[in-house]
């Protein structure tokens, strides 16, 4: 099928970069013991690793005046001092690897836990999420909010709060052992720390839209590819494949410009923040030949502040890739919680009423309903529908069947009037409790990856293999199921199209069958079917609904002459009402759809 069109290419403006932090730092809430560990832990690493080079500075200065004094004939070089020095120094940067590597491990076991919680909060959310959202998203949006937007934040939050708290720590740090060494050269190298804040700043800026746009459009792309795939027979049956390339190309195109512009700006950072460090190296050149010429300083302690220079600009430097993953972070982020921020169906009602032992009287007082406000599709829908009654609901495509049946399972509420159930209106009830008193076989019939017992036991989980296989035989499956290779163990694929429609069809008659509901909903369940199968599956379903209330909804009107009610919508209207036998005898718009099926 032609893939729907994601949003235009219009550039996106970007949203709170620091409201989205704030929400990650309150989900992140319940691990803040690991995250603390892992701030001391990079801290501590960091501190460790920061003090050695001003302590290895100490023995190149003992070699250099050993070396001197060695040459002037007043003395040698004291190998003994040196040897505790580097052991000193061997020590310090053990303890940094094991301080790096327990915060490595703690944070990776929080990113991991931290991932599974958001993919199971969308998970859960989609179970309470309205219907009219799937019916305006793709569902590759939804699910790149699950894959692609989980991972990036993922590894973005992995790889960028302890590579910031070990940056920062270490800029303080080498601060600090710089001023100890030489003031003047460490304003000098602090001078270059204002333009490279500076750019840093104007990169987040500017390429905040870009990252949130990639993530935006990567929805877009995986939608379009799961729906031209899903439905590449459609497409080539009408020659669309032009159409979808085109389209594809559309948004493949604002992908590929909002991602280059994104890495191309965050990629400017490290060669200018090379650039602005190799000018602090320079300065600390000059200024510490001046020094040491001048007696003021050492030469271990020059080679010291020459490796904390190195240790200043590197920080920075990562803090300019940090940036550029915060971006990206950010951007995921923001559409996770999007998602898990959406409006929400109702799903507890406060004193509900019990749905166990429904007897199946339905009620439909003055409702109305539109799937917007301007565009009414009930008007004004009444009817009485007793216990173990066969409702029939007939009428052109758009007249309201299908809308009935979703107000009545309560994927929707209606704008006006009410629906009851057993005399209860059906917001008095929970709705997965509502909707567990119903039976469903609609017209797309849905079958998942599995073997033809798992697919049918889904009606009723704990049933037996018997009944199972009773409800095949209910469902005139059993035939069909038994010369298939491995008979019910037989494997369905994906999309279950190593079977016919028709027979997908019977497999979820036999589920409904199996779920032994009190009310049914038939929604065209015979449509894949042919004629012949048609009516040993009608007398089926006879069988089946016989105590049970049922609506049936059906365009071949053959199939429902035997109903007891037979509702005629136009416009969402019920324009008639009556059995078979009455509407042909009132020559209506009944008389006329059923003589023209005929005819």
């Amino acid at each position: 099928m032609p893939p729907r069109r994601g949003r235009g290419p219009a550039m996106e403006k970007a949203k709170d970069f620091k409201g989205t932090i704030r929400k990650v730092i309150k989900y992140i809430g319940r691990y803040k013991i690991g995250v603390i560990a892992v701030m001391v832990c990079a801290a501590a690493s960091a501190v460790f690793h920061i003090v050695s080079p001003k302590i290895l500075g100490k023995a190149t200065t003992s070699l250099s005046e050993g070396l001197m004094a060695k040459i002037t004939g007043t003395g040698g070089i004291d190998f003994g001092y040196i040897g505790k020095i580097l052991l000193i120094v061997l020590a310090l940067y053990l303890f940094s690897f094991l301080f790096s590597l327990v915060q490595s491990l703690v944070m990776s076991s929080i990113t991991q836990k931290l991932c599974y919680r958001l993919r199971k909060d969308i998970t859960e959310k989609i179970d309470r999420m309205p219907l009219k959202y799937f019916e305006s998203k793709t569902n590759g949006e939804v699910l790149s909010r699950i894959t692609n937007d989980v991972d990036t934040f993922g590894n973005g939050f992995n790889q960028s709060v302890t590579q910031l708290i070990t940056s920062v720590t270490t800029m303080i740090g080498v601060v600090i052992m710089m001023l100890t060494i030489s003031p003047l050269m460490t304003l000098i190298t602090l001078l270059i720390l204002p333009v490279s804040v500076a750019f840093i700043g104007a990169v987040m800026k500017k390429s905040q839209k870009y990252f949130k746009q990639q993530q935006e459009y990567l929805g877009h792309i995986n939608g379009q590819v799961e729906e031209n795939y899903a439905g590449h027979l459609v497409v080539k049956a009408f020659g669309k494949e032009n159409d979808v390339i085109d389209q594809f190309d559309k948004t493949n195109d604002v992908l590929y410009g909002s991602a280059w512009k994104s890495q191309f700006l965050s990629g400017l950072m490290m060669p200018v923040m090379q650039f602005v460090g190799n000018l602090g190296y320079v300065g600390v050149a000059i200024s510490g030949a001046f020094l040491a010429v001048n007696g003021t300083i050492e030469i271990g302690d020059i080679l010291a502040f020459i490796t904390y220079v190195r240790n200043f600009t590197q920080p920075m430097q990562q803090i300019a890739q940090v940036t550029n993953m915060m971006q990206s972070m950010a951007a995921a982020a923001e559409r996770v919680f999007e998602f898990i921020e959406e409006e929400e169906e109702d799903q507890i009602t406060e004193n509900a009423v019990s749905a166990e032992n429904i007897s199946g009287v339905v009620d439909f007082t003055h409702v109305s309903f539109g799937y917007s406000p301007d565009k009414i599709v009930i008007k004004d829908f009444n009817a009485h529908v007793d216990q173990g009654k066969q409702i029939a609901i007939v009428g052109p495509t758009g007249a309201g069947k299908t809308t009935m049946v979703k107000l009545l399972m309560r994927f929707y509420d209606v704008n006006g009037g009410e629906i009851k159930l057993d005399g209860h209106g059906l917001k008095e009830y929970n709705r997965s409790e509502l909707r567990s008193a119903f039976g469903m076989v609609l017209q797309d019939t849905w079958l998942f990856k599995g073997s033809i017992m798992e697919n049918i036991r889904y009606g009723r989980l704990e049933a037996s293999d018997e009944e199972v296989i009773a409800a095949a035989k209910s469902a005139h499956a059993d035939h069909f199921i038994r010369t298939l290779p491995g008979g019910y163990d037989f494997e369905l694929n994906e999309d279950a199209t190593n079977v016919s429609a028709g027979q997908r069809q019977l497999l979820t008659i036999a589920r409904a069958i199996l779920a032994d509901r009190p009310v049914l909903i038939l929604d065209e369940a015979t449509s894949s079917v042919d004629t012949r199968t048609e009516h040993r599956i009608q007398r089926a379903m006879d069988n089946l609904m016989r105590g049970r209330t049922s609506f049936v909804i059906a365009h071949r009107l053959s199939t429902i002459r035997n109903a007891d009610m037979i509702l005629v919508m136009k416009d969402g209207d019920i324009i008639e009402q009556g059995s078979h036998d009455d509407l042909m005898a009132k020559q209506g718009f009944y008389a006329e759809l059923y003589n023209a099926q005929f005819a």
